[in-house]
């Protein structure tokens, strides 16, 4: 078995690949750490690095070995918090998946309110499409996940918020559908689309609303939506998206909501049989008094 030291000193290397920058950010001699390295190899069987004579690169199996690593090492972190837990104090860490939506402002007046009572917890966000915030959940790497539905899957519990977000277009300000108050649901099949990937995955198929995306002319695909506003600034297409996600003052962007509206419920997503903190405990009955 692998010891968490040799992790830590290999992610040292794969963050400095530098021998010399990373041992001093261990604050271990260089020969200490490039013995330990070699054992690691060693251990694996596998050849994690390329030396070079002044840097490091990683191997394919060192890229894989740093992502699992990270994993690990986060997963212990966050298992040795909740098991520290003082009985008489609330302390420890929660763990939140968001994908990209303005229900994220009603989980925050929550954790504003949980954090007055219990400021000895500490919180954690990940973001990310439903596949990565999915992904971080069945390794235990978050508590829960913040997600659009309806996403369905038995191995998994749902907390309905009974909050929705719905769904428009966003444009630039200077095109003639800005003119329009809203954009009929029809008029998509005739423009340049630009949407989620998630879109593709199962998450989020457009058919739940009526809308077969295969008759629609997709230009460009994005997982979060900062980056595509500007493809939409350079005319590239028109980004289908969650109203209020973008802050439109000051560019030439506009957002004008689909009709009939395109609409998704939000839930929290927990792992079925799921054994939590007393911190995770507390504020998942909070979220539920709350709604």
């Amino acid at each position: 078995m692998i010891e968490t030291r040799l992790l830590q000193y290999f992610l040292a290397a794969a963050r400095e690949l530098n021998i010399t920058r990373a041992a001093e950010s261990l604050y271990i001699a260089q020969p200490t750490l490039s013995r330990q390295l070699m054992e690691l190899e060693q251990q694996l069987g596998k050849k994690l690095f390329i030396r070079g004579k002044r840097n490091l690169t990683l191997t394919e199996e060192g890229e894989f070995l740093r992502g699992r690593a990270q994993e690990i090492l986060e997963l212990m972190d966050s298992t040795e918090a909740a098991l520290h837990t003082e009985e008489t104090i609330l302390s420890g860490h929660i763990t939140i998946g968001c994908g990209e939506t303005i229900a994220m402002d009603k989980i925050a007046r929550i954790l504003a309110d949980f954090h007055q009572k219990y400021p000895d917890v500490k919180f954690h966000t990940h973001s990310g499409d439903a596949d990565v915030i999915l992904e971080r959940l069945d390794k235990g790497l978050v508590d829960m996940g913040l997600l659009l539905g309806p996403i369905r899957q038995e191995k998994y519990d749902y907390l309905n918020l009974h909050q929705k977000d719905v769904y428009g277009l966003l444009m630039p300000a200077d095109c003639k559908l800005a003119c329009q108050e809203s954009i009929n649901i029809d008029q998509l099949k005739s423009l340049p689309m630009i949407l989620a990937e998630q879109t593709f995955s199962g998450h989020q198929q457009l058919e739940w609303f009526g809308l077969n995306y295969s008759v629609l002319n997709v230009v460009a695909t994005y997982s979060l939506i900062y980056n595509a506003t500007f493809l939409v600034e350079h005319g590239i297409g028109y980004a289908l998206c969650l109203d209020r996600l973008v802050n439109t003052m000051g560019r030439n962007l506009t957002f004008r909501p689909i009709h009939p509206e395109l609409s998704v419920d939000l839930h929290i997503v927990t792992k079925k049989y799921q054994t939590f903190s007393p911190a995770v405990k507390v504020f998942l009955q909070m979220i539920q008094e709350n709604i």
